[in-house]
């Protein structure tokens, strides 16, 4: 039975939006139904919900505007966009923000019936990922064939031999909360608690609750008290995540509570003790934050005893064999499918792809490509189901003109090397350090390929 899964539907056309419910209804789904995306928004302050499905374009707040807020407030909820053959585009555009899929409003509704599905499948690869079976994937990722990222393991091992909190730095998905589980686990607090809070997903109000707990009648809706999370990690390991995004109030009494070791529950004068070793991340330039007035100087002081830099997957090419091997193998054994077979221009896609959100996107590109395969035979045709339409036309282009492994290497390289370039503005020392070469192998390469912008006029070569 569907009785389980919950649907929220948001539609500002009503009869439609009644209609859509009905036919779900009838398929067992738990369903909900709102006119209003803003209504909507408030909804999911309280309730939880598996789905969203929801109109592209509303009155008061759009699909993707709807989206955005969903994945600030609710990450883990999938979203399904409705469009009609007029807005399609936007409709790419919102999966580029985190939609799983759209559907065309008025086709058969089949097509919604089977993607809502396939989210079922990827729920359940989710929910038979039980707390060992994480450890046990941030284990095989430390197992890598890269230099730069076995320098951080090395770096982080030594870290956990000590009290010193730690920040770590990195873009979104490339691994923070693994090495923050290695530092734990190879800490003299491994036996006791870790920890994880995610300082994004919560509200300013709801984040200071979520840390420090309130006491039973403090404000509205606190009918119980509650111990928060630095309460929770006694003994053991505390890791606040996006702790960028924490706001100016709350990162004073954030400060003094790694100062002090003290505490106060929200609505309650007496101090707290508390026991507990802090690991933070960020994929944030804390710097600039701190320039700009948006993060204080002194808490940055005290979170970065240690610092410790995780590099992007991109750097870390000689290990997606491996990792691409190990998300399908995991994928297959929570489907329960016997085999998977992956046309080889899918693997050379994956194997050359610049994963911008890092080993969560990869994973997320696998699952998704097993849940949608055909009886387990990913053919080439999915490529396009991981990209927008402009990088699935040019992709296609290769295929359609037999390009050789070289040109296809070229192309990518080049366009990967001309992207890095003007995000460093054109140094040529920056660009070579973020792609890992030397500033004359770069030099070689932007000759090699011919690799033309105005703004490379003049560029010296720099010397290592």
């Amino acid at each position: 039975m569907n009785e389980d899964f919950k649907i929220l539907i948001v539609d500002d056309e009503e009869d439609y939006c009644e209609v859509l419910a009905l036919i779900l209804e009838a398929e067992g789904y738990k369903v909900r139904k709102c006119i209003k995306s803003r209504e909507a928004v408030n909804i999911l302050k309280t309730e939880n919900f598996d789905l969203i499905i929801s109109d592209l374009i509303m009155p008061d707040m759009d699909g993707v505007a709807l989206l955005k807020a969903v994945k600030r407030m609710r990450p883990d909820t999938y979203f399904i966009i409705l469009t009609a053959y007029g807005t399609i585009e936007n409709a790419v555009k919102a999966m580029k923000q985190g939609a799983f899929t759209y559907v065309i409003k008025g086709s058969d509704p089949e097509e919604l019936i089977k993607e809502i599905q396939n989210v079922r499948k990827l729920k359940q690869i989710q929910s038979n990922s039980s707390q060992s079976e994480e450890v046990h994937v941030g284990d095989f990722m430390m197992d890598s064939k890269n230099s730069q990222f076995r320098d951080v393991l090395l770096m982080a091992g030594k870290a956990a031999k000590s009290d010193a909190n730690i920040l770590i730095l990195g873009e979104s998905g490339a691994g923070k909360e693994v090495i923050a589980h290695y530092i734990h686990k190879e800490s003299k607090r491994s036996k006791n608690l870790f920890i994880a809070t995610n300082c994004h997903t919560f509200t300013d109000s709801l984040l200071e609750s979520e840390l420090f707990g309130h006491e039973k009648g403090s404000f509205t809706g606190a009918i119980n008290t509650r111990i928060g999370r630095f309460e929770a990690a006694q003994a053991g390991s505390l890791f606040l995540d996006e702790i960028g995004d924490i706001p100016l109030s709350t990162q004073a009494k954030l400060l003094r509570a790694i100062e002090t070791k003290r505490i106060n529950r929200i609505g309650s004068n007496e101090e707290i003790k508390v026991d507990f070793r802090l690991i933070s991340a960020t994929n944030k330039d804390l710097g600039m934050e701190i320039k700009e007035g948006r993060f204080r100087e002194d808490l940055f002081y005290r979170l970065s005893t240690i610092i410790i830099q995780t590099p992007p997957l991109r750097q870390r090419r000689e290990d997606l064999p491996e990792l691409i091997r190990y998300f399908i193998q995991r994928t297959q054994n929570s489907l329960g499918l016997e085999s998977i077979e992956m046309d080889p221009d899918v693997m050379e896609f994956l194997l050359h792809y610049n994963y911008p959100g890092n080993i969560r996107e990869l994973k997320n590109m696998i699952e998704r490509l097993v849940v949608l395969s055909d009886n387990g035979k990913i053919g080439k045709d999915s490529i396009s189901n991981l990209m927008n339409k402009t990088e699935s036309e040019e992709w296609e282009g290769f295929l359609d003109k037999n390009y050789s492994l070289k040109d296809i290497r070229r192309e990518v390289e080049s366009k990967y090397i001309l992207n890095i370039l003007k995000k460093n503005q054109y140094s040529m020392s920056k660009t070579a350090k973020d792609l890992d070469i030397s500033t004359r192998h770069l030099f070689n390469k932007i000759s090699e390929y011919g690799i033309k912008d105005n703004s490379l006029k003049g560029v010296p070569e720099d010397e290592d």
